[in-house]
């Protein structure tokens, strides 16, 4: 025979006897109060947790937006100046064609003046009556020729030396401004 529990009323149990008890109330007034007391603390843990989780993701909102705008000012700041550089870049461009369009305006001219003047001497080399006249005729035009050479050479030199520094101005003002605004980042 199998143990069947028994309900007793105030006997002692037989040994290997199950018994059941009538079931108590298990919640006193002290327990539901320790309750009530850990549900307040959990509610107020909640709520203070849920408020830095707040404040921290609105100063993390703020900060970000803070960020951006920042990207964004730099962006801008860098459109503008490398506009400027591309300015700076079509300037120096515009003054090197002008300069180059003037010296070979003045080369040209310098040609047709050394070519009139070699056009004289042969017409006057047709017109000598004699040798030393043929020679000293000669002698002039080379000795011409030669210092008209040196000279146009020269200020060729410097015209050009100027053409290039006025060229590269506008770019070496933007490499000034780039070393002053970025140097300090």
């Amino acid at each position: 025979m199998a143990n069947k529990p028994k309900e007793t009323a105030g006997a002692a149990p037989a040994p290997g006897e199950i018994v059941e008890e009538p079931v108590r109330e298990r919640g006193t007034s002290a327990a539901r109060s320790n309750v009530k007391a850990v549900t307040v603390s959990e509610d107020k843990t909640m709520s203070q947790t849920t408020l830095l989780s707040q404040t921290a993701y609105e100063k993390v909102g703020e900060e970000m937006q803070k960020f951006v705008e920042k990207m964004i000012k730099t962006a801008s700041e860098l459109v503008s100046f490398n506009q400027g550089n591309l300015e700076a870049f079509a300037k120096s461009g515009q003054i090197w064609v002008a300069g180059i369009q003037d010296l070979t305006k003045q080369v040209a001219a310098n040609s047709q003046a050394q070519w009139d003047e070699a056009l004289n001497a042969m017409k006057a080399l047709a017109g000598v009556k004699s040798l030393r006249e043929a020679l000293d005729v000669q002698a002039n035009l080379a000795r011409s020729t030669l210092e008209k050479a040196l000279q146009e050479a020269g200020r060729l030199t410097d015209v050009s030396f100027k053409l290039a520094e006025q060229t590269v101005a506008p770019l070496t003002a933007r490499a000034s401004l780039a070393a002053e605004k970025f140097g300090r980042v």
